[in-house]
This record gives structure tokens, sequence and C-alpha cells, in this order.
């Protein structure tokens, strides 16, 4: 397992997209099913062909198997979007992405709620269920029905 850094240190900022910058630690109830979510209303990432910042809050929901992600690496890493450049669907599908890698959860989900530009606002979610499990077809099924009944939305 590799050790936490980040947690109890002095905190030095990314500049760039880092995924290393993640980390994890053993669940301690692998055999429970349970959700975790992170509520991030601070992300920023900028359009790749303006440069102009972009600005969304993000869920991240998984429900873990072996491994649980450090909520001060989480952080680190979603910061270090703040001066890359990616439309709001690749942001979020590499999020998605990197954290699949570093966990290998039973299932994650990410929605990304990004504040209009020019009048338009823009939320992508993926999602991912561990294949040959019965949170593949839970993924299925939630990506069939993720929109059905919103949530309310308060930072636009």
């Amino acid at each position: 397992m590799k050790a936490i850094t980040h947690l109890g240190n002095k905190t030095e900022y990314p500049a760039n997209y880092n995924p290393s910058l993640l980390e994890s630690f053993d669940n301690k109830h692998p055999e429970n099913n349970y959700w975790v979510k992170f509520n991030c209303p601070e992300f920023t990432s900028l359009c790749p062909i303006t440069g102009q910042p972009d600005f969304a809050t993000l869920y991240i929901s998984y429900v873990p198997d072996k491994k649980l992600v450090e909520s001060k690496s989480l952080k680190l890493y979603l910061f270090s979007y703040r001066n890359h450049g990616a439309f709001h669907e690749d942001c979020i599908n590499i999020i998605m992405k990197d954290l699949v890698q570093l966990l290998d959860p039973n299932y994650i989900e990410v929605l990304g709620k990004f504040l209009p530009r020019g009048g338009l606002s823009i939320d992508p979610f993926c999602n991912y269920g561990k294949p040959g499990t019965r949170y593949s077809d839970m993924a299925d099924y939630r990506f069939q029905n993720h929109d059905l009944n919103p949530e309310n939305i308060d930072n636009r």
C-alpha cells in the first residue's frame, strides 16, 4: 500500500493536472455496501480554446471495494485542474477514469454542474460499474435514469 503523504503536511498546490496526487487507503469494511459522496462546489478548469475559467460543482459518488480515496489528495488532484484546459465533458470523464484506476471501485459516478457561459450551462454525467458484477447492471440503470429526478441546483 502506498503511504498517505499529503495529510498532515504543508499543502503545496499543483500548477498543472496531476493524477499522481491521488492516494488511497484500505477499506476497513469491504464486506459492506455503502456510498461515499464528495461534493466539490469550487471546481475550476480552463476552456481549452479561449483559456477562460469554467466553474462547477462536482458530485463524485462511489461504492468502494478494497480502497477508498484519501480526501486531501482528492482536493489537491481536483485543484490541479485549475490551470488545465479541457472541455467540461472531458474533465468529468478523466476524473472518473483516474479514480477507477486508483480505487477499482464497485461503482462510481461523476456529475458536473457547470455555471453557464454565454447563457448555456453544461451538466455532464458519467458512471462505471465493475464488469461481471451487479454493479454493472446498476451502472446501466443509473445511467438511463440519472436525470429523472434532478437535484435542486443552487449554483446558477
